[in-house]
């Protein structure tokens, strides 16, 4: 029998602090744990496949922590960036085995909570040519955002992290939204703190249609396909309807600052990242993945079989593209 914490017992009893604490709604969160538990018995499967069993099935030692506490434990570490010893004190395992239920949760659902509409339908080229044709007709918002990291330990490594608007080692992630439909469409994880915001938006803009419109900030000046505010000229003032215009600019912009602020509800994207350099971007798109889920942007539609209530398929869809189905 596995030991029962004192998290998954309150989160029972006060649904509506769920949000609070791991960043999901209660419901959400039952969908997410289903999803999950679905992931694991599906890996389990392919192990099984290729194994060569010494101990029959269902021996060797019990996890201490059921599925769905371990699953609030890696919830909880993103949400609050506890450190692992805190996090093990908590959960009542050893720092060791909090280390290691959070790296197998969130690294399985790193692959399979989409981070971006783009990702979601990636496996789907007559789906992504209709969704590149359809953005079209509507306003996609581009911006980046900078997190601290570690400073590399070579000099020669240090100089590409180094943000001169920071000030501080930093790694780069640029979004890209559309206000109308509420939701990631595409991003990109992990760019040098060095680099421009501009070349990175110039690096993904083979993603959309030639005929796709932006807007942006004065980061990206200069690309032809990105609407910019009007910067004061030197020694001179704007006109009145060049500040209307920017006034108007920026309160259409205001939604890619929510994203970003969602993004950072989870602490793991807010604060310097500790883990290790490769682990950054593994990191970055299950928050991304769980933002959308957090947004009602991704669906998850959760099958059950009647007489027992187990999953036995879960359908992945889009507000967007609501026919778009990826069980698995």
């Amino acid at each position: 029998m596995t030991e029962h914490t004192y998290m998954w017992a309150y989160i029972q009893e006060h649904p509506q602090e769920t949000k609070r604490l791991i960043g999901l709604e209660y419901q959400q969160l039952l969908e997410l744990i289903a999803y999950g538990k679905l992931l694991k018995e599906n890996q389990q499967k392919e192990v099984e496949k290729s194994k060569t069993r010494l101990i029959k099935e269902g021996g060797g030692n019990k996890p201490k922590l059921s599925e769905e506490e371990q699953i609030i434990l890696m919830l909880v570490y993103l949400r609050h960036y506890l450190s692992f010893q805190l996090l093990g004190i908590m959960f009542k395992i050893s720092e060791s085995s909090a280390h290691n239920i959070f790296n197998y949760w969130q690294s399985l659902f790193e692959g399979n909570l989409p981070a971006s509409l783009f990702e979601q339908v990636k496996k789907h080229p007559e789906e992504m040519e209709k969704i590149k044709e359809e953005l079209i007709q509507h306003e996609l918002i581009v911006d980046a955002t900078e997190q601290a990291v570690e400073r590399p330990l070579g000099q020669d490594e240090q100089k590409p992290y180094y943000s001169g608007k920071q000030k501080r080692h930093t790694s780069k992630s640029q979004l890209i939204i559309c206000s109308e439909i509420k939701d990631i469409v595409d991003v990109v994880i992990g760019e040098i703190g060095s680099k421009s915001d501009v070349k990175i938006f110039r690096e993904s803009l083979h993603k959309f249609h030639q005929e796709q419109g932006f807007l942006g900030d004065k980061a990206y000046v200069g690309e032809f396909q990105v609407t910019i505010p009007k910067k004061k000229p030197k020694k001179g003032e704007l006109t009145k309807e060049e500040k209307e215009r920017n006034s108007w600019l920026s309160s259409r912009r205001i939604a890619v600052e929510h994203m970003i602020r969602s993004l950072k509800i989870f602490k793991v994207m807010q604060e310097r990242f500790r883990l290790r350099k490769g682990r950054y971007k593994s990191i970055v798109s299950t928050v991304c993945g769980l933002v959308r889920l957090r947004i009602n942007a991704l669906i998850l539609d959760i099958i059950k079989c009647s007489e027992s209530g187990r999953a036995i398929e879960v359908r992945m869809s889009h507000c967007f593209l609501p026919e778009l189905n990826l069980g698995v």
